[in-house]
């Protein structure tokens, strides 16, 4: 008898240890949060809170700087965590890409999911296309939190999904000039709720008014030339804040925090004569020449 509860106890030891060990294991395992991105809320919503529209084909919309921007923000929020990606869900007529979401799809980090869009430009199957991941991910552990931009009541379902697997879901939502532009089932099903305000969205939103240089016959840079610009404007900027600021700049790499990155934006576009919207390649040669001139100075 002494010797059964001997082995018992022995045993009961053993998986102790055991999950001592997958305990530890698990708390060095980094967090990890993926952003998924409705753009049919999202172009309807910032185009009205910031341009008075919510029609696409009257303002411009800098998905890229803007794509960074919520990147800075989600940084900032989960600390402690690292990206998985952005997964942007659009519509658009028999799932073919558009040249604005060819652009977004070759940005690093960025995943573009298509829907149908209907003879009425209504978007159809994208809340679940939105489902499957979230509910995927949440499933297989390659999220711990998701920060969800979009409104729509259909949404509740791929928000439970996820929630059943372990995940931490958190709404995030354009601020509305009245009312609400997200359903109140969405808003009680959430872990947590942010509103994103319009000082927000203003450097990315427009209304399509063709700037000077935008309408001059200019030709197009070259990688070279715009790397030339950032380098120079990278000098400008170190000079302006000094060797503190470029400290707490570098651990970002490869990104710029969302002010920096717009700032860099607007004073390339003024220098080169020629707008980057919509360039991804030169928008990306643009940050590779002021990145490397920051590192050339650390």
């Amino acid at each position: 008898m002494n010797d059964d509860l001997a082995a018992l106890g022995a045993r009961i030891d053993r998986t102790n240890e055991l999950l001592q060990r997958m305990l530890a294991e698990v708390a060095k395992t980094p967090s990890t949060h993926a952003i998924f991105v409705d753009a049919g809320y999202l172009y309807a919503a910032t185009g009205r809170l910031v341009a008075g529209t919510e029609d696409r084909r009257a303002f411009d919309l800098d998905a890229e700087g803007l794509i960074e921007a919520l990147i800075d923000k989600a940084r900032s929020i989960f600390a402690d965590s690292r990206l998985l990606r952005v997964y942007w869900y659009d519509g658009a007529r028999r799932r073919i890409h558009t040249a604005e979401q060819q652009s977004i799809a070759e940005l690093p980090d960025v995943k573009v999911r298509l829907g149908n869009l209907n003879a009425n430009n209504q978007q159809k199957g994208v809340d679940s296309l939105i489902r499957t991941d979230l509910e995927s991910l949440a499933r297989h552990r390659a999220i711990s939190d998701a920060a969800l931009i979009g409104g729509d009541e259909d949404l509740v379902s791929a928000v439970e999904a996820a929630q059943g697997y372990g995940a931490r879901v958190h709404l995030w939502g354009i601020e509305a000039p009245e009312g609400r532009n997200q359903a109140e089932p969405l808003l009680w099903e959430v872990d947590s709720q942010r509103t994103l305000e319009l000082e927000f969205f203003k450097p990315y939103v427009s209304r399509r008014t063709a700037a000077a240089y935008e309408a001059s016959s200019a030709a197009r840079p070259t990688r070279e030339d715009v790397r030339f610009v950032g380098a120079q404007i990278a000098a400008k900027w170190l000079a302006a804040r000094g060797r503190a600021a470029l400290a707490e700049l570098l651990p970002g790499h490869p990104y710029l925090p969302g002010s920096v990155d717009q700032d860099l934006l607007v004073e390339a576009e003024g220098l080169l004569q020629y707008s980057l919207r919509g360039q991804s390649d030169l928008r990306r040669a643009l940050r590779d020449g002021f990145w490397e001139h920051v590192q050339g100075q650390y």
